[in-house]
């Protein structure tokens, strides 16, 4: 991949693909791909490779807690791994953030569990049971913060990728896929349930409700993957439990469908989960210039909509977020289209709604990483995060919940993540 870095070798046609998106290499009804035990492996790899997993949970009162292992390597130094973790308190809007470099980490035999100084993060497997995966999360960052979790997978909804076999997943950067100049790939719990506790300078915090989990792996420089990136994570205890996920990112101008120059091309993954089972997944590309329809057999879309100028980032974030998912019915007894629809008002830069913070990149990563991605031009990545009550518009076969083909609203809470990496 090295060779892939300082080339300087034009591809043999300038207007040769320079990006090939997960969500254009599969048909609607071959979106699905069931994870298999390696997909959620850590892979730990050299040269220029971001690995993530993240657990996310959002309790009852519209709180939040995320817990997060990054694993980086850039080019020829050693791994830098960071432990981050947040807590959000809804009715106070007191945040807990902590990023700490840890020490001695290591993957477990069985690659999937992981440790290091500070925690333990055990996967356990029990088949056939009401759980048949979970995570135990033991961590213990200073004297003021322990962590103690149990993150459950239902039965009736498997992790999942886009696309079937080894290859699902994955986007791939460069004129030749098949000799990627980098990619990127998603492997995600789109419901799981958190209980446990947080101990914070004494005080203990009961976690307890709806979830995901995601492995991401970034196999380039950070800055070269993406110029944006949206995240939804939407969930709900009604109608026997429903969850809405999407991730999108945006590549920047040097990946696109027409070589170099024709990028910013938006890929965009999801999944629907109603009635305690996974129900649908759904994936679309958005090209330069392109029209969608409005209607689609497949749709995928994050929507940043009124924008506002925010003095602090230079950015103009959105004031509303709109995201919706349409896509055939994975159950067997129950075919049709699943469509779902969440807009969000996370307020304006003066008066926001829900908002958790706005994290200066540069700021929080290890300095090595910094010294690698600061250096472009232009480049100077925020995360605004929020958590809001918000609303889910659903339509889909009844065999799925009684009256949903007349349309359902689902009352839940959101947490959206909108991020600017470069102009």
């Amino acid at each position: 991949m090295f060779s892939s870095f300082f080339s300087t070798s034009p591809p043999v046609d300038p207007t040769a693909p320079t990006f090939h998106p997960v969500s254009s290499r599969h048909a609607p009804n071959d979106l699905f791909g069931e994870l298999e035990p390696q997909d959620t492996e850590w892979l730990c790899a050299g040269g220029f490779v971001t690995e993530t997993q993240v657990w996310y949970a959002l309790l009852e009162d519209g709180s939040s807690v995320m817990c997060q292992v990054i694993h980086s390597s850039i080019g020829l130094w050693y791994p830098t791994v960071q432990f981050t973790f947040k807590v959000f308190k809804a009715k106070t809007g007191e945040k807990i953030w902590r990023s700490v470099n840890v020490s001695n980490f290591a993957p477990g035999a069985d690659k999937r569990s992981s440790k290091a100084d500070q925690f333990t993060i055990t996967h356990k497997s029990a088949p056939g049971s009401e759980h048949p995966e979970s995570y135990t999360i033991s961590v213990n960052l200073s004297d003021d913060v322990q962590i103690s979790l149990d993150v459950r997978r239902p039965a009736g909804v498997p992790g999942f990728k886009v696309g079937k076999g080894p290859k699902g997943g994955y986007s791939y950067f460069g004129p030749d896929a098949e000799n990627a100049e980098g990619y990127v790939v998603h492997r995600f719990w789109p419901q799981t349930f958190t209980s446990g506790h947080i101990i914070l300078s004494g005080k203990a915090v009961a976690v307890d409700g709806p979830g995901m989990f995601v492995h991401a792996i970034q196999g380039m420089r950070p800055n070269l993957v993406a110029a944006r990136w949206n995240f939804a994570n939407f969930q709900s205890p009604q109608h026997g439990g429903v969850s809405a996920i999407q991730m999108e990112f945006t590549t920047i101008d040097a990946y696109g469908g027409k070589g170099a120059g024709s990028g910013y091309v938006a890929a965009n993954v999801g999944a629907l989960v109603v009635g305690g089972k996974l129900v649908a997944v759904t994936a679309e590309t958005k090209w330069p210039g392109e029209d969608q329809p409005e209607k689609a057999e497949v749709v995928s879309r994050a929507t940043h909509l009124n924008p506002a100028k925010d003095s602090e980032t230079g950015y103009s974030q959105p004031t509303e977020l709109l995201f919706r998912w349409a896509g055939p019915s994975i159950l067997a007894d129950a075919p049709g289209t699943v469509e779902g629809s969440l807009t969000v008002d996370v307020g304006t830069p003066a008066a926001p709604k829900g908002l958790i913070e706005k994290v200066d990149v540069l700021a929080e990563i290890p300095t090595v990483i910094k010294t690698v991605v600061s250096y472009v031009a232009g480049t100077k990545p925020y995360i605004y995060q929020w958590c809001n009550p918000a609303k889910l518009t659903l339509t889909g076969p009844d065999a799925l919940v009684p009256g949903l083909s007349g349309g359902l609203e689902v009352e839940g809470y959101s947490y959206n993540e909108a991020t600017f990496i470069s102009e």
